[in-house]
C-alpha cells in the first residue's frame, strides 16, 4: 500500500495524456511542488504504445486553475483538457473491481471473485474484493513486489516474512500462500488493517497471518533485530528514507528488502539513503513507472569476469 495518502479519505486525481517527455517533466514539477506524504505522480506510457499518461493523486482537493497555469508552459493547450476527479472510498473499490482483469506474477494469481473459474490448479491464487487504492495487484508497485517475491522463492525459501505497510494485505498472502506458514504484517492505517484481517479470511489465511497497526515496525511482532528473511516495504520515498534504520535493522544477516512506492526519479535518493545503512541494490524493475528495489546487506556483488 503506498502509505501517505489515507485510503478513508477521499482522492483526487489528475490525469492528462501527452508525450512522453512533458509527462516525465510534468512528475518532476508536480512532485517538486508538493508535499509527497500527501501526493503520488507517476507517468507511464499508455496502452496504444504511442502516448504517455500522466496522473496525480492528491489527498486533498487541489486548486485546479493554479495546476493548469503550472503545467501550462510544458503542455500548452493540453493544460485545458486535463482531468480533475474525487474518488471516494466506495469508488475506489468500485473502480478496482470494473473490468479487473487476473493479474499474474510466476505462480501468483491475483483475482476479483468474478474470475475464480479462471484459477489454474497450481496458481497461488489471492482473491481481493473490498480493494482500496493501490491496492488490486494491477498497480506497478504491487506487481513489482509481486515478481520480486517471485524470483526469490525460485532460490529458496524464506523462513521469516515481514510486510510493513500492508493495504489490503496482497504481498503478506503471498508469501503465506507460497510458505505455507506464519508472516507478519502491519499498516499505520486501522482501516488497512481491518480490511487486510478481513480478506485473509476470505482466503483462508487467517491462521497464519499475524497482524499488527502501527507505524513502521514499532510493534513487538515486527520490530526483531536481523530476524526477516523477507521484509517488504511498499510505501512513498519519503517514508522509506525516514524508516530506514528501523527497517534495516530487521533484515537477516542474508535476507532481502524489497522497497516499493517509488516513481523512477525518487530511486537515487533512497537508494543513497539505503547504502548508507550498509544495503546495496540486488536488482531493480519498472512497472508503468513505479520502481521495485530489492537490497540486501553488505556491497554491491562482484560481477562475473
Amino acid at each position: 500500500m503506498l502509505e501517505g495518502l489515507p485510503p478513508h479519505r477521499p482522492t483526487h486525481v489528475l490525469r492528462l495524456l501527452t508525450d512522453e517527455g512533458s509527462a516525465r517533466a510534468m512528475t518532476d514539477l508536480l512532485g517538486e511542488m508538493f508535499d509527497p506524504t500527501q501526493t503520488a505522480v507517476a507517468a507511464f506510457e499508455a496502452e496504444d504504445g504511442k502516448t504517455w499518461r500522466l496522473e496525480a493523486y492528491f489527498a486533498d482537493a487541489p486548486d485546479e486553475a493554479m495546476i493548469r497555469d503550472l503545467i501550462r508552459p510544458l503542455v500548452g493547450d493540453q493544460a485545458d483538457v486535463a482531468s480533475f476527479e474525487t474518488i471516494d472510498q466506495q469508488d475506489w473499490v468500485r473502480a478496482s473491481l470494473e473490468g479487473l482483469n487476473p493479474v499474474r506474477a510466476g505462480r501468483f494469481l491475483v483475482h476479483g471473485s468474478h474470475d475464480r473459474e479462471n484459477v489454474r490448479p497450481n496458481d497461488l491464487a489471492i482473491e481481493i474484493e473490498a480493494a482500496l487504492a493501490f491496492g488490486t495487484g494491477h498497480h506497478g508497485t504491487t506487481l513489482g513486489c509481486l515478481r520480486a517475491l517471485a524470483d526469490i522463492l525460485k532460490r529458496g525459501r524464506p523462513a521469516h516474512v515481514l510486510d510493513v505497510g500492508t493495504g489490503t494485505g496482497i504481498l503478506a498472502f503471498a508469501a503465506a500462500k507460497a510458505l505455507h506458514h506464519r508472516v507478519i504484517a502491519g499498516d499505520l492505517d486501522p482501516e488497512a488493517v481491518t480490511t487486510a484481517i478481513g480478506n485473509a479470511r476470505l482466503n483462508g489465511l487467517g491462521p497464519v497471518l499475524r497482524l499488527y497497526q502501527g507505524p513502521g515496525v514499532r510493534h513487538a511482532l515486527a520490530d526483531r533485530p536481523r530476524r526477516f528473511d523477507v521484509v517488504f516495504a511498499n510505501i512513498l520515498a519519503r517514508p522509506l528514507k525516514r524508516l530506514a534504520p528501523t527497517l534495516t535493522a530487521v533484515v537477516a544477516d542474508r535476507g532481502a528488502l524489497i522497497l516499493s512506492g517509488l516513481i523512477e526519479r525518487d530511486v537515487a535518493g533512497v537508494l543513497s539513503t539505503y547504502r548508507h545503512r550498509g544495503f546495496h541494490m540486488a536488482s531493480h524493475g519498472l512497472i508503468e513507472g513505479w520502481a521495485t528495489l530489492v537490497l540486501k546487506r553488505g556491497g554491491a556483488a562482484p560481477r562475473p569476469r
